[in-house]
């Protein structure tokens, strides 16, 4: 069991890679204003949903590896204002991700993390549990930024053609898929 669970998870990092890939991609094709501009969602744009995902990404990760989430180095709530330079972020952070859940054991999806809230409350979290939250985090946002998109003239893309052998044609070639 322990096996199939790293490697649901180390899938997982894969198809967060490739959403995201796609997802900046397209935004790559928007200008630097629309890429911020005011939106109807969670967060007010595009921009900063993708940012605050890159943001979350880190601090769980820094509070997986004991780095502390007070240490991710990423300042305010857009450290990344051009997609450009969010992507080439989160390329970074996404290979990291998958290099983080190829490496786990048995010991490692068990181990127990302590987590600072925003609240200053801590709790105390599985690796498999805090992994399951960040994905679930991302597709959440990525959801909600694919909708935005969607209100420009940037076509949204397909985000859901990865863990199928049907999907394998439509994301041949693609980074991050294998």
């Amino acid at each position: 069991m322990t096996d199939a669970l790293r490697d649901h998870f180390s899938a997982m990092a894969r198809n967060s890679a490739w959403s995201n890939h796609r997802l900046l991609s397209a935004c790559l094709e928007l200008t630097d204003e629309e890429f911020a501009r005011e939106r109807t969602s969670f967060f007010p744009s595009i921009q900063m949903t993708l940012n605050h995902n890159l943001i979350v990404d880190h601090i769980y990760m820094a509070d997986m590896i004991g780095k502390g989430r007070r240490n991710i180095g990423l300042e305010g709530d857009i450290p990344f204002p051009k997609a450009v330079d969010l992507k080439r972020a989160q390329d970074e952070f996404d290979r990291s991700l998958i290099e983080f859940c190829d490496g786990l054991s048995a010991s490692d999806l068990d181990r127990i993390i302590s987590i600072t809230w925003r609240t200053d409350e801590t709790s105390q979290e599985p690796i498999r549990l805090v992994l399951s939250h960040l994905f679930v985090h991302q597709i959440h946002h990525r959801g909600q930024a694919h909708a935005m998109l969607a209100g420009t003239r940037v076509p949204p893309p397909q985000l859901d053609e990865f863990f199928l052998n049907y999907d394998i044609p439509r994301r041949l070639g693609e980074p991050f898929t294998d």
